[in-house]
């Protein structure tokens, strides 16, 4: 099977899945058919597939991954001791673990081909990190209260874990209150990486974007925070600060010196 087949594979069974879909026609171009693979993968609630099919979907993900290239956190720079700024898709950057900026329901985005980093860690890990999410949120019992963590594996992303954390969402003028929850996240993650002996970690712009916390801010509290955690712990672990957007580029690199 070629990848043009894999894709064709995955598609139909997902279409097949549910009854609603199976009169859906399957475009003819590979871009938009990527973009069809992705909003079911999306839209695909927690559960089991058959092995075929959990087959099929790693070995087409980790095709995909190879044609987009692997960062490793080995080929980076430290701008400053055991800190990275390193600006790229967190979903191709291979470390110990990637943190995951989730919402509280802590499955993934269900907005098929969102542009949410919580949507590209769901969509390329494959259909097993959802279920596993699923699993931890049903032996909770209830939603993931902002400023926590928790780990899961990564399945078919490059790095080993996801770290997932729910940032505060700011409705107004910025609150102490949402500034103690955007640190408790950043700890929160630390401290797990540290229970799981990780020796780096890489944090997206938590609550940033979607969840309106001004970016600037952000980024101080941030660089605040772990520095703050690595002398009080005296630990070693190694931090990559991942961007996507320039402008986030430029307030870590002017932060960070």
């Amino acid at each position: 099977m070629n990848q043009e087949e894999r894709r064709s594979y995955l598609i139909k069974y997902l279409i097949n899945e549910n009854h609603e879909y199976r009169d859906m026609a399957i475009p003819k171009s590979a871009d938009e058919q990527k973009q069809l693979l992705r909003g079911l993968l999306n839209i695909r609630m927690p559960a089991l597939a058959d092995h075929s099919f959990i087959e099929v979907q790693d070995t087409y993900l980790k095709e995909e991954l190879c044609q987009k290239g692997i960062t490793d956190i080995n080929e980076l720079v430290q701008v400053q001791s055991g800190i990275y700024l390193w600006q790229g898709d967190i979903t191709t950057l291979r470390c110990d673990a990637i943190v995951n900026a989730a919402n509280s329901g802590m499955t993934g985005c269900y907005v098929p081909n969102h542009k949410c980093i919580d949507n590209a860690i769901h969509t390329f890990s494959g259909i097993q990190l959802r279920c596993k999410c699923a699993e931890i949120m049903y032996a909770q019992g209830h939603e993931e209260e902002t400023g926590k963590a928790k780990i899961t594996p990564a399945y078919n992303l490059p790095c080993k874990y996801v770290i997932h954390t729910v940032g505060p969402i700011v409705y107004g003028e910025l609150t102490k209150r949402e500034e103690n929850l955007l640190v408790s996240c950043y700890r929160s993650c630390l401290e797990l990486a540290d229970e799981y002996h990780l020796s780096s970690i890489a944090f997206c712009c938590i609550s940033t974007g979607e969840f309106r916390f001004p970016n600037e801010r952000a980024a101080e509290l941030a660089i605040e925070t772990i520095k703050k955690y690595k002398e009080e712990t005296n630990s070693k672990m190694e931090v990559v600060f991942n961007v996507f957007k320039d402008t986030d580029y430029d307030i870590y690199r002017r932060l960070l010196g």
